[in-house]
């Protein structure tokens, strides 16, 4: 599960959305909402078009039977809308925990809560 995780993070520090089919379960839940893949897929990409150096770093990685829990550090630079916020230039270090349930070898459900946190970052004085 841990490799798996570290897999999977560093597909999504290349960027390479496309290809989380192997990660990603084709019916999966987002924060108790089918999203699906495609629209898992979209999420982490409206991420990286506001925010195009994007990096996710895992500080804490917990395994539990079929669940896993990262606590992850995420930085980038605001440059495109996030939102509703338009570029701001400003370069974001943003904790995220995340809860995955993985089913048959993919993630099936996932929760975490990272828009508040950059938000507040993106939007302070």
């Amino acid at each position: 599960m841990k490799a798996f995780n570290r897999r999977y993070l560093e597909r999504c520090n290349e960027h390479r959305f496309e290809e989380l089919g192997e990660f990603v379960a084709a019916d999966v839940r987002v924060n108790g909402s089918v999203t699906g893949l495609a629209g898992y897929a979209a999420g982490l990409r409206s991420v990286v078009d506001a925010f195009p150096d994007y990096h996710w770093e895992i500080q804490h990685l917990l395994v539990d039977g079929d669940w896993l829990s990262s606590h992850l550090i995420d930085t980038g630079t605001h440059s495109g809308t996030f939102l509703d916020v338009p570029a701001t230039g400003r370069v974001i270090t943003a904790p995220e925990f995340a809860v995955y349930h993985l089913r048959n070898g993919k993630i099936a459900e996932s929760w975490g809560d990272l828009d508040s946190s950059v938000l507040t970052q993106l939007t302070r004085d």
